[in-house]
């Protein structure tokens, strides 16, 4: 086994564990749960061997996983739209019998795709019962809920970076449109003008760090409405100015 880890290990990098529940514990029982991003079966089966093998490397536990992932149909090349796709799923009791079904049914209640999501349980001595599938599903349900905030804050983050490239290039427009049109008027530049020139000229990438790492979703919410608002005002500003540079123009004429 280990020259096989070796071999993933070497040829991918390692998954990577994006989310972990609260740990409930019940009569010496012990229930935590994973989730990882998978996009094929292939990389969820990759995902749970690293999560028995390494993450609980020397800790005896049933390892009950289930994954979803969106892929392709045989012969299909996504241009067909969603026909063009299907989903795969499957599941591992890892001897919990009816364990896995559990997960996937959560995972499925929740919209949850392109994950695996792993319940470890530790086995204290004492029978629960139904009791361990309602542990099972409650570390499973935090995860998704956890999993589905990390894709929206990543699809926000995404947003600001391509609304910030946006707007440091309408700055950037306007700041040159501005020294045109001083030179076609013979004027000087305003106040407003000055502001935003300054900040195009000083701005720097922004740092969304801190907003990522605590999944603060209504934060991010609020700073793509504000750079929406940021490139709105420039795109108006640069509307004026062309008027103005056209209008300077056709006197010159």
């Amino acid at each position: 086994m280990s020259n096989l880890y070796s071999y993933v290990r070497v040829d991918r990098p390692a998954p990577k564990c994006l989310a972990t529940s609260q740990e409930i514990r019940d009569r010496g029982s012990a229930f935590v749960g994973s989730v990882y991003r998978a996009s094929t079966p292939e990389e969820a089966k990759a995902a749970i061997f690293h999560h028995r093998n390494v993450v609980h490397a020397g800790k005896k536990a049933y390892e009950i996983s289930a994954w979803r992932c969106m892929m392709l149909k045989h012969g299909k090349s996504g241009l067909g739209g969603p026909d063009d796709f299907e989903v795969q799923a499957g599941y591992d009791d890892d001897g919990e019998q009816w364990a896995g079904s559990k997960v996937s049914r959560v995972m499925q209640h929740e919209g949850v795709l392109d994950a695996v999501v792993i319940v470890s349980r530790w086995f204290g001595g004492t029978l629960l019962g139904p009791a361990r599938f309602t542990h099972i599903e409650t570390c499973a349900s935090e995860v998704c809920r956890t999993f589905k905030r990390v894709e929206e804050m990543d699809e926000c983050i995404s947003t600001l970076t391509r609304l910030d490239d946006m707007l440091a290039s309408l700055r950037q427009e306007l700041s040159d449109l501005t020294q045109n049109t001083e030179s076609a008027t013979g004027g000087s530049t305003s106040a407003s003008d000055k502001v935003h020139n300054a900040e195009g000229r000083g701005s720097r990438q922004p740092d969304y760090t801190a907003v990522q790492r605590d999944l603060d979703i209504t934060k991010a919410r609020r700073l793509v409405g504000a750079r929406e608002s940021a490139v709105k005002s420039v795109k108006s500003l640069i509307s004026k100015k062309r008027t103005t540079l056209a209008s300077a123009e056709a006197e010159g004429t």
